[in-house]
């Protein structure tokens, strides 16, 4: 069975996610940080429908603590799917930004994805199949005010992605992103109410975790192995 490593799952698109790797029969390592009740709830609900499933906690921005993580997961074998979703935001309008904020953001979405994706390629590679998909936003494509921090992080995201598929291609290991627009959630509902949406987005309304997670479910199968080093936006055609 396939294994797949899901960081951030505790959050609403990370837990979509995995809902839809485990569906297609996947070994699901679902990852934690601060809510540790939240993964290991989800790895009994994946269970309970027949699933595949184990829990893992630590902190995505330092790089010992996943280091030591992913050589205990290793040991049962290769991770070959690599969900890096895990993120978070800080906002504030760059003048008035603290160093402490750039930073963090910077440290979990941008080294983060360093920490957890670099010691998987070794074992990855010498399988000669692999699938690794980032969670990025639609703030690294046109920006977003008060979000510099965030959009600089997911864009460095990009960029090492086309980068790092360029160096796998030759062994059958695809690496892609996945941008999502407005997906709905407790705070995007306080933070962009309906008619904001419906000047915003052509299909006038936010998508849900679950579209998000079938696009990745996409990238992660055998039917996107010809796809690779692309940025794939899921937002109702938001500009």
């Amino acid at each position: 069975m396939i294994r797949a490593l899901v960081t951030g799952a505790s959050g609403a698109i990370g837990a979509a996610i995995a809902r839809e790797l485990a569906r297609q029969g996947r070994h699901v390592i679902v990852h934690g940080n601060r809510n540790r009740e939240q993964a290991e709830a989800l790895v009994d609900e994946l269970r309970a429908q027949g699933g595949s499933a184990e829990p893992v906690v630590f902190d995505v921005a330092d790089g010992a603590a996943s280091a030591a993580a992913l050589e205990t997961l290793l040991a049962a074998g290769p991770i070959q799917i690599v969900v890096n979703n895990a993120g978070i935001h800080d906002d504030a309008p760059l003048p008035g930004m603290r160093r402490e904020q750039w930073h963090r953001v910077i440290d979990v979405s941008l080294h983060g994805f360093f920490n957890v994706t670099q010691p998987l390629l070794m074992p990855m590679v010498r399988t000669r199949w692999g699938r690794i998909v980032s969670v990025s936003s639609v703030a690294a494509i046109t920006g977003n005010r008060g979000q510099a921090n965030y959009a600089a992080a997911k864009a460095g995201v990009h960029g090492a992605s086309r980068s790092l598929a360029l160096e796998l291609a030759s062994r059958n290991i695809t690496v892609n992103v996945v941008a999502p627009g407005i997906i709905e959630s407790p705070m995007s509902a306080q933070a962009f109410p309906k008619e904001m949406i419906d000047r915003l987005v052509p299909m006038k309304r936010a998508g849900s975790a679950a579209e998000v997670a079938s696009v990745v479910g996409f990238l992660a199968g055998e039917s996107a192995s010809y796809v690779t080093g692309q940025v794939i936006s899921v937002n109702g055609g938001l500009a």
